[in-house]
């Protein structure tokens, strides 16, 4: 029996690449995209501020668990309501506390400039949720054995965990979360895909990093920075510092030598 590794079709009826938001309606694009939602919701149900961003893919909200109260999503095509450059984000310098990036540097010719830019936008000890294709799994695999107009997501820049995480250094963000997942075989038949959902458990357990995808959060780490306490605040705490606790008994005695003249 001929088992559909290779993927569903390149092409669509007008002989068109397919799209990576198109592939996420698949099958295949489903099984990813499942477990991705669910990894966003818990790398940013716990972050907080006052403004949240996610750019790329505003058909999809992958901010939907966090409660910031002010979300929107930038989208790279022409077409949705907000769009923008990924390479030059329209956001001002340190005004986003949340930034997503799902599956952007994969399709960006500059990886490295859209960090730098979520590192511009990002306040200080803001925090940026990423997901990828891991470069060492069977999905690495099957991309390497694509021809050039296979479309996506085969056609996107795998980018490896440990790479991502050298660039993340040298701008001054500090990894604070992450997990891989989705270790069955990259079959295009939702059957197949099931069929091998054994491999979920077995994979997370005995071989961790060799999951399809990953999701990680980093926050923005700012050298010398601390917090600066109101100058109110410091002079009352400075004033309870030196108020004095008498002792019930100290002060009892005290009042009864004031009584009787003692100096």
């Amino acid at each position: 029996m001929r088992r559909n590794f290779v993927g569903p079709s390149p092409a669509g009826a007008s002989g068109q690449k397919l799209a990576f938001a198109e592939w996420l309606a698949t099958p295949q694009g489903r099984y990813v995209l499942d477990w991705e939602l669910a990894q966003f919701g818990l790398a940013t149900e716990d972050c907080f501020g006052f403004r949240a961003a996610q750019v790329g893919l505003p058909e999809i909200d992958f901010l939907r668990q966090n409660r910031i109260p002010f979300r929107f999503t930038l989208g790279l095509e022409p077409g949705a309501a907000l769009t923008a450059d990924p390479l030059q984000l329209p956001l001002a310098s340190q005004s986003v506390d949340l930034l997503a990036l799902p599956h952007l540097l994969e399709s960006c010719a500059d990886p490295h400039q859209v960090l730098r830019e979520a590192e511009r936008v990002l306040l200080p000890e803001g925090q940026l949720v990423m997901s990828g294709f891991n470069t060492l799994s069977l999905w690495r695999l099957r991309q390497s054995f694509a021809p050039r107009d296979a479309g996506a997501p085969w056609d996107a820049r795998f980018i490896g965990l440990v790479r991502l995480k050298d660039w993340l250094k040298l701008l001054g963000f500090e990894l604070n979360g992450g997990k891989f997942g989705r270790y069955a075989p990259p079959f295009a038949s939702e059957r197949w895909l099931e069929r091998f959902a054994f491999m979920e458990n077995a994979g997370a357990r005995w071989w961790p990093i060799a999951g399809g995808v990953y999701v990680v959060r980093a926050v923005k780490r700012v050298p010398g920075m601390r917090i600066v306490t109101p100058a109110w605040r410091k002079e009352r705490l400075r004033r309870r510092a030196l108020a004095a606790i008498p002792r019930n008994g100290h002060a009892k005695g005290v009042q009864r030598s004031a009584h009787n003249g003692d100096a």
